[in-house]
């Protein structure tokens, strides 16, 4: 499961290595990778939003 966090994380903020995203693509179920990447996505508007809250006091 880590590999699959590791794995969405790159690629969320585009540094996911070639070699990497093959293997992914090989190897890995496309239902994990959708639900970590729907989390991972959630989670950022989140922070977004808390951020923005404390700063806009």
């Amino acid at each position: 499961m880590w590999k699959t966090i590791t794995s969405v994380l790159a690629a969320f903020f585009g540094v996911q290595k070639e070699s990497r995203r093959q293997e992914d693509f090989t190897s890995g179920k496309a239902s994990s990778f959708i639900v970590v990447g729907i989390l991972v996505g959630v989670l950022f508007v989140v922070v977004l939003v808390v951020i923005a809250t404390l700063a806009a006091g």
